[in-house]
């Protein structure tokens, strides 16, 4: 049994994560988490919400909340995005507390004191207007690269270079839009250079990193390391514990990797009340750490985190996992919350279950290029691969085994050849299954798994059971026991990445979930009754249903054609009386001028409304609409009226005097 700490890349909490960011991280933390777990290893899983940096500060400006406020809103979606995608970190936290503050703080004077801090006198924008420093995005300017105009001070959106905010153009504020000075301030700096051979040595040597991962890192070495500035002129982050450092705060890159640390010790601290246990998994040199993220955090987890654990002196563990993925794009397109492209967490959890979204997010996980999600990825995921297959292969042997064996199963040796290659390649296919998880390989997992339902549904084709039940009753009992014990190992199989279900499935296999073990794949079962009210595992999706679905979520309509407008008519009236309905404290009764006829339109705007304030007040009415009866009585018109999000209506209005029965165009 080996101790692992698993953990992902902590979602940055400006907003809820999108599907890419669910799959690269989190999601494939949880599933190799759940695995390890199968295959009895001690591990735990830590992870939380990313809340400092300037990003942060920038948009709770913008929103005139503290960031504070905006971060625990945001890390309260995510906490709910977790449990709707049933991902269970065994310590979700957040940058934001004091367990880890006082960490962080601590290290960083450990590394102080070592020798591998030292300070450096640097130039830097300041607004006179809003008497601030800008450091990173609180600055925008043209980028000097390829000329984008509205180019951060820490990256241009545009061509993806890194940039600090003095190699702008033309810079400006980002809050107030003014022209910035340029001041001297003193910074502190880690050097990295002193940890070139070590981190060089630890590389080369490592028997966890991936080759991938290695001449990345190799490549970044063989260039020469630089010392990087460890604080920042925001106010909104850790404060620098360095002497002469008031006024500064962490860099976010450098506080957020401790979070992998910190989430540990709080961990201990919350379950055990042992703020020193902690040491005993990540100052123990045989605790493997595993790391899920993007492809672009890769030299913060084998160069930035390495450097800071090696600076401390402290003995902690560098066997190293990083399962870094590609990116995955939203019908060809980049993920963009401003342009509604992409479904966020949020929006998931409301759609779909758990397992639809986690079994169809790994089908696509990016493991070895970029991938796209599309509608119709989702719709042949879900329908095809869970029902078609593998929900129909559990529902037809459940079916066979309650209408010839009264729902009890015992165990029978193959029979028939393809019996025992059924029997013997699902063995064979948990061994590489097992492997390609220890490999984070997990969209071949269900390649892998697949091929065994899909040989498992020929055979119910080719030994037919409804005749055997007449001619060979041995034959169908051996080839029930072989599908019943394939059905449960396929189940053990997938249960990292869709557990909801295979619960469902032990509990119709009146199975001891005490069993669901890897090791339980090899053994054979004496005897298993059939829970007999099973029902379908999966139900088949409808993609435009979920689009309509998606766009009621977001407020959006559903688009219409420009001929249904001109069917409408709409004209300006004048209310010329208008009085409350009996039995009802809503709606008002109003007679409406629309120029060649008057018109009863009930309306319920009580609320906010007196019906004597409505005299000769001009509305805009929808007048050919047909008619509806409210209560007893029928309403011949439509006013138009803006409802806000606490559902406070304003009648629509023409802007000036315009004679009742003019047409709204």
């Amino acid at each position: 049994m080996k101790r692992w700490i698993v953990t992902s890349a902590w979602p940055y909490a400006h907003g809820p994560p999108h599907l890419g960011n669910i799959v690269s991280c989190l999601l494939s933390a949880d599933i190799f988490s759940r695995f390890l777990r199968l295959d009895e290893q001690d591990v735990i899983y830590v992870t939380g919400s990313d809340e400092h940096g300037t990003p942060i500060e920038v948009k709770a400006l913008e929103l005139k909340i503290s960031p504070k406020k905006l971060t625990d809103k945001v890390h309260n979606q995510i906490l709910e995005i977790l449990k709707g995608f049933n991902i269970k970190p065994d310590n979700y936290t957040r940058t934001h507390n004091n367990i880890h503050i006082e960490y962080v703080r601590d290290i960083f004077m450990k590394i102080f004191n070592n020798g591998y801090i030292f300070t450096k006198t640097d130039k830097v924008l300041f607004c006179p207007h809003d008497k601030i420093y800008l450091p990173d995005r609180f600055v925008i300017g043209k980028c000097p690269y390829c000329g984008y105009n509205m180019a951060r001070g820490d990256q241009c959106e545009n061509c993806g270079k890194l940039l600090t905010p003095l190699e702008l153009i033309d810079p400006r504020c980002a809050i107030c839009g003014g022209k910035p000075i340029v001041k001297t301030e003193k910074h502190f700096y880690i050097d990295l250079t002193k940890f070139s051979k070590k981190l060089y040595d630890w590389i080369k040597n490592s028997d966890t990193l991936t080759e991938n991962a290695k001449n990345f890192s190799l490549q970044m070495l063989k260039q020469g390391l630089k010392p990087r500035s460890v604080t920042r002129n925001n106010k909104w982050g850790i404060p620098a514990p360095f002497p002469g450092a008031d006024g500064l705060t962490i860099y976010v890159w450098f506080d957020a990797v401790l979070g992998y640390v910190s989430a540990v010790k709080e961990l201990f601290i919350k379950k055990y009340s042992d703020p020193d246990k902690w040491k005993e998994w990540w100052w123990n040199k045989d605790t493997h750490v595993a790391f899920f993220i993007g492809k672009d955090n890769i030299p913060f987890h084998t160069i930035i985190f390495p450097s800071l654990l090696m600076g401390s002196g402290d003995p902690y563990t560098l066997n190293f996992h990083i399962s870094s993925v590609e990116w995955l794009t939203f019908e060809g397109r980049k993920f963009s919350k401003s342009q509604g492209i992409g479904i966020w967490g949020d929006e998931a959890i409301k759609l779909l279950p758990a397992d639809y979204w986690r079994y169809t997010l790994v089908l696509i996980r990016p493991e070895s290029k970029d991938t796209d999600f599309t509608w119709k990825i989702l719709e042949y995921a879900v329908n095809e691969e869970m029902n078609n297959q593998l929900g129909n292969l559990i529902h037809r042997v459940f079916t066979l085994v309650n209408r010839y064996q009264d729902g009890k199963v015992t165990y029978s040796s193959p029979s028939t050849k393809a019996q025992k290659e059924l029997y013997e390649e699902t063995i064979r296919t948990s061994d590489k299954v097992r492997e390609l998880y220890y490999r984070t390989r997990f969209q071949r997992v269900l390649s892998e798994v697949m091929k065994i339902v899909k040989k498992a549904n020929i055979i119910i084709n080719n030994e037919k059971p409804w005749e055997l039940y007449r001619s060979n009753p041995h034959q169908l009992k051996s080839l029930l026991y072989v599908l019943v014990k394939t059905i449960r190992d396929i189940a053990i199989m997938l249960y990292p990445i869709i557990p909801d279900s295979v619960l469902k499935i032990f509990d119709y296999l009146n199975y001891d979930k005490e069993k669901l073990k890897w090791n339980e794949i090899k053994k054979d079962f004496k005897e298993i009754e059939i829970n007999k009210e099973f029902k379908p595992l999966f139900n088949k999706i409808s993609i435009g249903e979920l689009q309509k679905k998606l766009y009621d979520i977001r407020g959006i309509k559903e688009e219409i054609d420009y001929k249904h407008i001109l069917k409408m008519d709409i004209r300006v009236g004048k209310i010329i009386k208008a009085e409350r309905k009996r039995g009802t404290k809503k709606i008002l009764r109003l007679y409406i001028d629309i120029g060649t006829r008057i018109i009863k339109v009930l309306a319920g705007i009580s609320e906010y409304y007196k019906p004597e304030d409505l005299i000769d007040k001009k509305v805009i009415v929808v007048t050919n609409i047909k008619r509806k009866k409210i209560i007893d009585e029928y309403s011949e018109g439509m006013l138009l009226a803006a409802i806000n999000r606490d559902g406070e209506i304003s009648l629509l209005t023409p802007d000036r005097d315009i004679s009742e029965g003019s047409e709204v165009k």
